[in-house]
Parts: C-alpha cells; sequence; structure tokens
C-alpha cells in the first residue's frame, strides 16, 4: 500500500553563496602599490520554469532568496507555497554567468503577458518591474506604526556598529529590517533593490509578518519602487541614509507611509506621515548634522 507524500510548504532552496569581495592590486596617491578588497559583482540569469526572466547583477550573499523575494515583488508569485525549489549554480550560464533555476508546482499563469510589459526604474543594480508599478498601491494597507525619536537614533547606532562588505571594500548598498530595537536581518548588494528583494524573500521562507514595530532601512535612495517594495513587505516606516525622490514622495504620501531621509548620526529629515514620528527634538542636542549625499 503506497502513501502519498504531502509536498512540504516551503521551497527547496540551495545554499550558493559566492565569495562576496575580490582582492586587487592598486596604486595609491603616493605611487604606491597596494591590496585593495572590492565587492565581486557577478551575473544571474533567473528561469522560471525554464523560461528565462532576468539577469540580475548580484554580490551573490543569498542568491536563492534574492531570487524568491524577486518573484515576490515583481508580483509574478503571491505565495511562497507556489514555488517547489530555486536551484542556483555559478557555473551553468555563458560567460560566466550564473543561473537559477525556478520551478513552480502549478507554473505561473499569463507569465508571458505579465513579463512583457517592463517600466524601467532607477535602479542600481536592478531596477525594472514588471507590469503597472502603480497598479496596487491603493489597495495597499499598513500597520498603524510608530517610531520614535530615540528608537530611531537606537537603529541608526546599530546601522554604525554593523560589520559590513561596504566598510571593507565599499561600493555596495546595505538594506535591514528591524523590529522594535532589533535588527531581524542586514544585507548588502551591489543594488538596493537586490538588498530588499532578499529581505523580502528572507520573511518568506522564516514566516515572518511586518506589524506596528517593523522599520525597514537602507542606505539608498526612497524611490517610489522602494517606498512600494517597503509596503508590500507591510512596513509602514522607511529610513535612509540617503534622500527621496518625487515619485516616490507621491506614493508614500499616498499610502502614509512614514518616510525617513538623509539619516545619519543625530540628523534625519522625515518626509511623509510625520504624525507616525514620535519627536523628542531634546535628544538632537549636540548631535553632528552630516548630510549623506544621494
Amino acid at each position: 500500500m503506497s502513501i502519498a507524500l504531502t509536498p512540504p510548504v516551503l521551497p527547496h532552496l540551495t545554499q550558493a553563496r559566492a565569495a562576496l569581495t575580490r582582492t586587487i592590486e592598486v596604486v595609491n596617491e603616493h605611487g604606491r602599490h597596494e591590496q585593495v578588497s572590492i565587492p565581486a559583482e557577478r551575473a544571474l540569469t533567473v528561469y522560471v520554469d525554464k523560461r528565462e526572466i532576468v539577469t540580475l547583477m548580484t554580490l551573490g550573499a543569498h542568491p536563492e532568496l534574492l531570487v524568491l523575494g524577486y518573484l515576490r515583488n515583481q508580483r509574478l508569485v503571491a505565495d511562497v507555497r507556489e514555488v517547489e525549489s530555486i536551484t542556483v549554480d555559478w557555473e551553468a550560464g555563458e560567460d560566466g554567468a550564473g543561473v537559477a533555476a525556478v520551478k513552480t508546482r502549478h507554473g505561473i499563469a499569463d507569465i508571458a503577458a505579465r513579463t512583457e510589459k517592463r517600466v524601467v526604474t532607477t535602479g542600481c543594480g536592478q531596477g525594472s518591474v514588471f507590469g503597472d508599478l502603480m497598479g496596487d498601491v491603493e489597495r495597499m494597507t499598513l500597520p498603524n506604526a510608530r517610531i520614535s525619536q530615540a528608537r530611531l537614533y537606537g537603529l541608526l547606532h546599530a546601522i554604525r556598529l554593523q560589520e559590513s562588505t561596504y566598510k571593507s571594500a565599499g561600493s555596495v548598498h546595505g538594506c535591514a529590517l528591524f523590529r522594535g530595537e532589533h535588527m531581524q536581518i542586514f544585507v548588502e548588494d551591489v543594488g538596493r533593490h537586490n538588498a530588499i528583494d532578499t529581505i523580502a524573500g528572507w520573511m518568506w521562507m522564516n514566516g515572518v509578518q511586518a506589524d506596528a514595530e517593523s522599520i525597514f532601512y537602507t542606505t539608498g535612495r526612497l524611490t517610489s519602487e522602494m517606498v512600494i517594495k517597503s509596503a508590500q513587505m507591510g512596513v509602514a516606516v522607511a529610513v535612509s541614509r540617503s534622500g527621496i525622490t518625487q515619485m516616490g514622495y507621491d506614493v508614500a504620501t499616498r499610502l502614509q507611509l512614514c518616510t525617513i531621509g538623509r539619516a545619519t548620526h543625530k540628523h534625519f529629515l522625515c518626509y511623509t506621515a510625520p504624525e507616525r514620528l514620535q519627536l523628542d527634538p531634546t535628544l538632537a542636542v549636540g548631535g553632528v548634522h552630516k548630510v549623506a549625499s544621494a
């Protein structure tokens, strides 16, 4: 008598983590040779059920989570249980590119039509979305989140202490998800879109739901796409070391998503939904007002 096995709820993921940096020789301002580290950017071509979807430029720190979050944020997959497996092979592609093979359980309906229309956005590393960028904005609802000035400063302090590829090699963006004072995950990649997609994939794989205590942090600009991706994750407060674009501002205003930018040391600017920010200006006294570049 055979027993039918129920397929696992979560997809099977390989663990194809790649080296994050490469050492090269440079010449400094004194004419001396020295060894420095640079980010090890590499191409990763994504296939969904053997159909080529996109090539992402990435560090390769968490490629499977990146692909899963990409499918989520591009609205190609609505539930993590729709994905059976993601297999990454850094040697399988042409010209040294890696390949991510996604196998879904039942296919993606109308995938040709859904991947035909692209909106090119102001991305670095990856910045295009399928379909209507603004299509789901009006249907998004966010938790009744608040952030205090003290918590904001605690978040920025935690980011300063975080060990990172940026500190050793530069030229990357970092994103983090906080819950209260706790940093749940910190991700770096060549583009902020890759980093937030990886966080979205991690949330799906670990059953993490954003709530009123959740805060998203990025070193990059708060563009419309970054604001929408934050909202899709259910996060109502987004903090950036950089600034905000006009479209990012407009979308955040419509969503009543609190955006805080130019956030370094004790300086910050609250662009939208200031009612979500609990101010205590006495904490800013004696702060270092250093404005980050966009």
